[in-house]
């Protein structure tokens, strides 16, 4: 099947280019909302004029508010110089008004992250449920950030103002003249801006990972009554090859704990050590989400004790039968005492 040519204009290709140029330079020179305000303010104030003379007035603004020489006037100084004509002049206080409203777009496009921290109140936090939230979570705030994006610039081509404060309405108005207009031109607000948003949120959000798992593991270990200044991350000392993401004593007992969300292949570094280790006690927390009958009595028949999620511990009958293998609801002092005994 052929494919016809993709054809972009240089037009249209140059004009956002521009675009997200501002966008990105605005954002990396971090202006203050006094700042940005007093820059919107004199290319308001001027609007009736030439444009030459506007783009005047906004540099002798930035010169007068901004430190001589700093990053951050260089940096406005180096996007000025990209300003030449009304499209680009119009382009360039487009990108500013998006930019002042940019971090209210992304605390709303991170709402669901709240809400979801609210749900994890109530949930073991070695359980499975807990774990879905947290590695969807990241992906739940992009989703939301592009989905508020599409909605928010479809609202301002419609000139739609009517999702947003009274205060705020007659900026979004002059907004949507903006949009409307650059739109004709060939900008593609939303395509661009959520380029710029995108990044934005990646840097403002934690992809939770494995780090993650063992922060949750470290809090249930505190919670039942061990001291976390006493809990290090070592290597065995007779196996350097393998670390333990918590090590401590209990009862002049040591006890060595590896802590991943998912094995693979991971638990034979384990089962080597424990032929090797003078360590007492050593576990493997684990999802158990990639647990085999086969893994779990190979783990178990190198005296290596497993904890893992409870719903998959009560969902498979081989892990309650088999001596040594606990759910995670059971990682409690008085478990830890009883591998000892």
């Amino acid at each position: 099947m052929k494919i016809n040519k993709i054809n972009i204009s240089k037009e249209k290709f140059n004009i956002n280019l521009k675009f997200y140029f501002f966008l990105k330079y605005l954002v990396k020179v971090k202006l203050t909302d006094a700042q940005a305000i007093k820059i919107l303010r004199a290319s308001v104030l001027n609007s009736s004029n030439r444009t030459e003379f506007i783009i005047a007035r906004i540099i002798t603004e930035i010169k007068r508010e901004i430190k001589t020489g700093s990053p951050k006037q260089i940096l406005l100084l180096d996007i000025l110089d990209e300003v030449s004509s009304k499209v680009e002049l119009d382009l360039f206080v487009f990108s500013l008004k998006l930019y002042m409203i940019k971090d209210l777009l992304l605390q709303e496009a991170k709402i669901r992250d709240l809400l979801d921290i609210s749900k994890l109140e109530k949930l073991d936090p070695l359980s499975l449920e807990y774990d879905k939230i947290t590695i969807y979570s990241p992906y739940a705030t992009r989703i939301n950030g592009a989905l508020l994006s599409l909605i928010f610039f479809s609202k301002l081509e419609k000139k739609e103002t009517n999702f947003i404060s009274e205060d705020s309405e007659k900026f979004i108005e002059s907004l949507s003249i903006l949009a409307v207009d650059l739109k004709k031109k060939g900008v593609e607000p939303n395509q661009i801006f959520i380029l710029m948003f995108s990044e934005s949120i990646n840097q403002s959000i934690i992809s939770d990972s494995g780090s993650n798992y063992e922060d949750r593991i470290m809090s249930v270990l505190t919670s039942i009554g061990i001291d976390e200044r006493k809990i290090k991350k070592t290597h065995d000392k007779d196996d350097s090859s393998t670390e333990f993401d918590f090590f401590f004593e209990l009862k002049n007992r040591t006890y060595g704990i590896g802590a991943k969300r998912t094995l693979r292949e991971r638990y034979k570094q384990f089962i080597k050590t424990a032929q090797m280790t003078k360590i007492d006690v050593m576990i493997e927390i684990t999802l158990g989400i990639d647990l085999t009958e086969e893994k779990v009595k190979s783990i178990r028949k190198h005296n290596v004790f497993l904890f893992v999620a409870d719903e998959v511990y009560r969902s498979y009958k081989y892990l309650q039968d088999i001596d040594g293998v606990y759910s995670s609801k059971d990682l409690t002092m008085k478990t830890l005492l009883q591998l000892i005994t």
